[in-house]
């Protein structure tokens, strides 16, 4: 069977699956903005039991983590990324689910090579990146300030 390039790239483009873009970016805004909005109210909550901004900042933060943890755990964040897309990916919750993750999947290979091994195979590049990048932001600034 002969086809030009065009025929090619229309059959092509009629077998392909369309693309659910604006129905993703929906979804994707409506649960990062729940889970930002969420993040808020505990900084919010924070500051009315007492805490300076600053600290209920990094408590609703560290909130975050843990709840990201919590339902990785309890196995409802994924499907919560899964109706999100992105919106449940990116926040800081996004984060702690990819550094539980792997350590669920590989738990029945012990504590040492299952669950500590792949805690931050994820996660681990991140880290180390974002930590010499911090590093030689330090220095330029110390340098130049």
């Amino acid at each position: 069977m002969n086809m030009t390039n065009q025929q090619y790239s229309a059959y092509i483009d009629s077998m392909a699956p369309k693309s659910k873009l604006w129905s993703n970016m929906v979804r994707a805004f409506l649960v990062g903005g729940f889970i930002c909005t969420v993040g808020e109210g505990f900084i919010r909550l924070y500051v009315r039991l007492g805490a300076e901004l600053e600290n209920a900042r990094t408590a609703g933060a560290i909130t975050l983590i843990f709840l990201g943890a919590l339902l990785t755990g309890l196995k409802v964040y994924d499907k919560l990324a899964k109706a999100g897309k992105a919106g449940a990916l990116v926040p800081i919750t996004g984060f702690a689910n990819a550094v539980v993750s792997p350590a669920m999947e590989f738990k029945s290979e012990g504590h040492v090579a299952g669950l500590a091994a792949k805690l931050f195979s994820i996660a681990g590049p991140v880290l180390v990146f974002g930590s010499l990048a911090a590093m030689v932001y330090g220095v330029i600034y110390a340098l130049f300030s």
